[in-house]
């Protein structure tokens, strides 16, 4: 039986090994190490061979004979994608990125050994005129306000220990050994924390009503079947910190008095997969999982459940039937999960993300919590940024922070100083927002005003070159391909407004097909049984209310204005070429004519448009439109 002098005792003496890199406790501790390497090993820089890295780091470490004095550890994501594979060197902070495993030498002789920091491999922001930043010095992570993320980058998600250190389960002591079940859900109440699985719905509020179904067995869930297009929060948080989704899990378990979770997580997620059963196991074996947890009577375990990736399983009714083996479909609700929902018993579902809040605000306390964020959408929000911006990545900020503030300070900016458009929030259930309303600020309330929605946290930026009429065909495509079939005007209405869309994209379309998408996209908000259809119309509402001209364009003019429907664009050669015949060499359709010196010409009706003559040319004179 663990108690709370074990934790103390556990997190003195991890204390050592990790203190070069935490934030609080480096004064006050002695290190074992004189320098600790963190490694992302999260999906992203792994698919860029970050595992290689580490090898050869360890490798050469040994090999050198300073393998006891440096510690190579792995994290999880640390949030700036663009710069992977990303290593971070202690105490300095010395932010490295876009590591090659030809790299690691040149770190290990240079920084590790002689204590010179390798300016060729630097973030590009990390050098200034007075001094060399630190990572948390960086633009990047300035805005930002780390809770769900808070270990993330920082600690070995596979070391219970490393997590205890950072005072890891003791919110879960706190809430057996100091609250009423009562207790926890009105901390929970008045946190204001809301679903951060799109829902918004309060969290507090789910739990009480799951603690007050009757029922004599009830179940925690945790939806970690994230689907979005370009969304990657709840894997990043499972891949470096998956004790904060164990010990809140077991914290909701005492609430509504289940006894019994599960994780659905998809299967395309081997290594949070792999992580959160080596956390599982790692709680079960230390007494923090299982029968009798801090001596209190309480007993709460849980298991993984593999997902197949259907986009409609993250709806909660269509979760509940997979985990019980029936095909991955919606029902009607009434009833809901609180009062019948896994095996028709009292179920409490939340996503990664929401849970990942939970054990901070039991240990910080609410009025801690609502310092962040606004009124009514109190604490931060977990964002993937991508699309056409500078630093894609993970981000997590305060709510209530524009939009502006993202793109911008957070996001760098537009690649290759072009115009923005429009950004996507809410993947495809969501809408775009515009350069008239980037000042908006990131809650609920604000992006539904905007015909947006938060979503689970998928935000996709388009810049000039961006066909709003494609991206609208993008996302309804996405849909159409993962609705379950259950309801007809899903089934049946989407693939309609496809079709529509890609008449149109392929010059194709006429004005009366503008009046039957908006007229479908009413039909099917109204009509269909669960949120994915409800909400599949969002992109082509919003983009027919802010980019109607777009639409027309394509429709009358049979013109794209962004040049980006194939369909659509023609090539010319203009009077800039000097006849170097680089695009009459490139052309497979050999539609291109001229002479040595002289303006070539192209012959549209033999175009394929396959744009070879665009990237040959070396003085820019081909265009399209």
């Amino acid at each position: 039986m663990i108690t709370l002098d074990d934790l103390k005792t556990i997190k003195s003496n991890t204390l050592s090994r990790i203190c070069l890199r935490s934030r609080e406790d480096k004064a006050n501790v002695e290190s074992l190490y004189t320098k600790q390497v963190l490694l992302c090993r999260g999906t992203g820089c792994t698919s860029s061979k970050s595992d290689k890295i580490e090898d050869e780091f360890i490798r050469l470490l040994k090999e050198k004979n300073i393998d006891d004095k440096v510690d190579i550890v792995k994290t999880g994501c640390f949030g700036l994608c663009e710069a992977g594979p990303i290593v971070v060197v202690y105490p300095e902070g010395t932010f490295y990125s876009h590591i090659k495993v030809e790299d690691v030498e040149t770190i290990v002789e240079e920084d590790l050994i002689k204590g010179n920091v390798v300016k060729d491999l630097l973030y590009k922001e990390s050098i200034s005129e007075d001094k060399i930043k630190a990572i948390d010095e960086v633009t990047f992570y300035k805005k930002q306000e780390r809770v769900a993320l808070r270990n993330c980058g920082l600690i070995n998600p596979e070391d219970i220990d490393e997590y205890i250190a950072y005072d890891g389960y003791v919110g879960l002591y706190k809430a057996l050994n100091e609250m009423t079940p009562e207790n926890v859900i009105e901390a929970m109440k008045d946190s204001g924390l809301r679903g951060r699985g799109g829902g918004g719905f309060p969290t507090g509020l789910k739990w009480e009503f799951t603690a007050k179904a009757i029922g004599d067995k009830k179940y925690v869930l945790c939806n970690a079947d994230e689907g979005d297009p370009g969304a990657f929060m709840d894997r990043s948080i499972l891949e470096g910190d998956p004790h904060s989704v164990i010990e809140a899990m077991a914290i909701a378990g005492y609430a509504i008095g289940a006894d019994e979770g599960y994780v659905y997580i998809r299967a395309e997620y081997p290594i949070a997969v792999q992580r959160l059963q080596v956390a599982i196991d790692q709680a079960k074996e230390k007494g923090l999982l299982g029968k009798n947890i801090f001596g209190t009577g309480f007993n709460f375990d849980m298991e993984i459940r593999l997902g197949a990736g259907a986009f409609v399983c993250g709806e909660e009714t269509a979760l509940i039937a997979s985990i019980e083996g029936q095909r991955g479909m919606p029902r009607n609700k009434p009833p809901f999960p609180a009062n019948k929902g896994l095996w028709d018993k009292p179920t409490l579902i939340n996503n990664v993300e929401t849970y990942a809040n939970v054990p901070q605000i039991i240990l910080k306390g609410s009025d801690w919590f609502k310092t962040l964020g606004t009124e009514k959408s109190p604490g931060t929000k977990v964002f993937a940024l991508g699309g056409k911006i500078n630093n894609t990545g993970l981000v997590e900020i305060p709510m209530g922070t524009t939009l502006r503030e993202v793109i911008y300070d957070v996001g760098g900016g537009i690649p290759g100083g072009r115009k923005f458009k429009a950004i996507q929030t809410g993947g495809p259930s969501g809408g775009c927002i515009t350069e008239e309303n980037i000042d908006t600020p990131i809650d609920f309330e604000s992006l539904n005003a905007l015909g947006s929605m938060m979503g689970s946290g998928g935000m996709i930026v388009m810049d000039e070159d961006t066909c709003m009429v494609d991206i609208a065909r993008f996302f309804l495509d996405f849909t159409v391909e993962e609705s379950c079939g259950k309801c007809t005007p899903c089934r049946e209405g989407t693939k309609r407004m496809l079709e529509i869309l890609e008449k149109i994209t392929d010059g194709k379309g006429e004005l009366e097909d503008i009046e039957k998408l908006e007229s479908l996209a009413e039909t099917i908000k109204l009509s269909s049984l669960c949120g994915l259809g409800q909400t599949a119309p969002n992109p082509v509402l919003s983009t027919l209310n802010y980019f109607r001209d777009e639409y027309l364009a394509h429709v009358q003019e049979k013109r794209c204005p962004a040049g980006a429907c194939q369909s659509l664009l023609q090539y010319f050669i203009t009077e800039d070429c000097i006849g170097c015949t680089k695009c009459a060499r490139n052309c497979p359709a050999s539609c291109i004519d001229g002479k040595v010196k002289q303006r070539h010409v192209i012959d549209v009706e033999k175009c394929v448009k396959c744009g070879a003559c665009v990237e040959a040319c070396p003085v820019n004179a081909v265009i399209k439109k």
